[in-house]
C-alpha cells in the first residue's frame, strides 16, 4: 500500500444527505478556521458548495432512503465513484472524511485507503439498529471514527477501531430550547410545524398526509396554524405539484437554517430522522410519522433491531413520543394523537421535560472544531496550526 500523502493541502469531504450536509459543512468552515491554508474539496449539498474551495457534484439533491431506492441510483453511484476516483488519482488529497451515507461513503473510503489517503468517518451509521457488519467494515477502512451518541464508541473499539465522542454535532447548530407556557382551550393559537422529510420520496408520502392531518386537527383547534418545513434541495413549485397542482390557503413554507421559526413551535409533526433529535434539542412536544414503499417496509421489520424508528425513543429506551409508522399513519390517527397531546396539560409539559433530558446526555458544543483540530494536528503534523 502506498505511504499516506501528507504534503497535499488538499482534503475531500464526502456526505450525502441533507443532515450530513450540514454537520459536513459546519466540521468545513472548522477547518478552514483552523487551518486556512488547506484547501477543501467536497460533494454533498448546498451548504457544502457554499463552505468549500472546490465543489464536485451535488449528490445531496439525489439522496435516496430505504432499501429499494438506493438500487435505482447504482448507474449515477458509480458514475460518481468514478469521478472520486479520478480526483483522489490527480489531486492526491491529504486525507478524505466522509460523513454518514453508508452505501455510498464506504466505497469512497475504501478507494482512498487503497491510494494511500487518511481515512476519517464522521456520523458513523446507526449499526446498533441494523446491519452491525457496517462497524467492522468502518473500522477496517476508516482510520479514525467519530461518533455522535457515547454508546456508540464502545462498538467500534471492541471491534479493534479509533472511536471518539466528542459530543452530538447537532449541539453546534441547535440554539437553546425556548421557554413554553402551556394555555388550554379550543381557542388556542398553536403553531404547528410539519417537517415531512429531506428526502424525495419522504416528502411526496408525507406532504399531503400532514396536510389533510392539520385540516382536521383545526376542528378541534381553528385558531392554529401549519408551517411546513421545507429544504432547500424542494422547491415551492415541487409542494404545490404535491398538494395537486397549487397551495391551499394558511400552508405556511418555511425555510431557515438557524432554527429560530422551529423554536417557535408549540407542537411539531415530523418524520423519522434526524429532526426527531433536532426536536427533541429544542424541547417540542411531537408525534413521528413515517411511510415508506412495502418492500422496504417489510426489510426493515427482518433486520432492525430497536423496538422504535425514533431516536428520541431509542435514546429514551422507552415510548416518549408516539409513533405511527406505515398503516398506523392515517390522517385520523395524526390528528387525534396531536389533538390528544395539545388538549392535556400533563401529557404535554411531561413529553417537554423528557425531550429536554435528551439535550443532557449528548455532551457539549463545539464538536466541528474538536474534530477539525484532530484531523489537522493528525494529517499535518508540525504544522503549527491554530497556535
Amino acid at each position: 500500500m502506498p505511504q499516506i500523502i501528507q504534503n497535499s493541502k488538499n482534503i475531500l469531504v464526502v456526505a450525502g444527505d441533507v443532515s450530513g450536509d450540514v454537520h459536513a459543512s459546519n466540521l468545513i468552515k472548522a477547518i478552514k478556521a483552523y487551518a486556512p491554508e488547506v484547501s477543501v474539496t467536497a460533494m454533498g449539498g448546498e451548504r457544502m458548495r457554499a463552505a468549500s474551495d472546490k465543489f464536485l457534484y451535488n449528490l445531496v439533491s439525489k439522496g435516496a432512503s430505504g432499501f429499494v431506492e438506493p438500487f435505482k441510483k447504482i448507474p449515477l453511484w458509480l458514475r460518481l465513484l468514478k469521478m472520486v476516483k479520478k480526483y483522489i488519482n490527480q489531486q492526491q488529497p491529504a486525507c478524505a472524511i466522509t460523513i454518514d451515507f453508508y452505501g455510498f461513503n464506504h466505497q469512497v473510503l475504501g478507494l482512498a485507503k487503497h491510494r494511500g489517503v487518511a481515512t476519517y468517518y464522521s456520523v458513523c451509521p446507526q449499526v446498533w439498529a441494523s446491519r452491525g457488519y457496517r462497524a467492522k467494515t468502518i473500522v477496517r477502512l476508516a482510520k479514525k471514527m467519530f461518533v455522535i451518541f457515547p454508546f456508540e464508541k464502545k462498538i467500534y473499539t471492541d471491534l479493534g477501531g479509533d472511536a471518539i465522542f466528542l459530543g452530538n454535532p447537532l449541539l453546534d447548530t441547535m440554539p437553546e430550547p425556548k421557554p413554553k407556557t402551556y394555555q388550554d382551550g379550543a381557542q388556542k393559537d398553536w403553531k404547528i410545524g410539519f417537517l415531512p422529510g429531506s428526502r424525495p420520496g419522504e416528502i411526496a408520502r408525507h406532504t399531503r398526509l400532514f396536510w389533510d392531518s392539520f385540516v382536521e386537527i383545526k376542528r378541534r383547534y381553528p385558531n392554529a396554524t401549519a408551517h411546513f418545513f421545507a429544504v432547500p434541495e424542494v422547491s415551492d413549485a415541487k409542494l404545490a405539484e404535491l398538494m395537486g397542482g397549487r397551495l391551499p390557503q394558511g400552508f405556511n413554507i418555511v425555510r431557515e437554517n438557524d432554527f429560530a421559526a422551529r423554536s417557535d413551535m408549540d407542537f411539531v409533526v415530523t418524520c423519522s430522522g434526524t429532526a426527531t433529535l433536532e426536536c427533541a434539542l429544542l424541547g417540542l412536544p411531537m408525534i413521528v410519522v413515517y411511510k415508506t414503499n412495502w418492500i422496504t417496509y417489510q426489510i426493515a421489520k427482518l433486520i432492525i433491531k430497536v423496538p422504535y424508528i425514533s431516536l428520541v425513543n431509542i435514546l429514551s429506551k422507552k415510548q416518549v413520543v408516539k409513533e405511527l409508522i406505515q398503516k398506523d399513519a392515517a390522517v385520523a390517527a395524526v390528528a387525534k394523537e396531536v389533538c390528544a397531546v395539545l388538549s392535556s396539560e400533563k401529557a404535554y409539559c411531561a413529553m417537554r421535560e423528557k425531550l429536554l433530558k435528551i439535550r443532557q446526555d449528548l455532551g457539549e458544543g463545539g464538536v466541528a472544531e474538536k474534530a477539525a483540530k484532530i484531523i489537522i494536528d493528525e494529517v499535518f503534523p508540525g504544522n503549527n496550526y491554530g497556535r
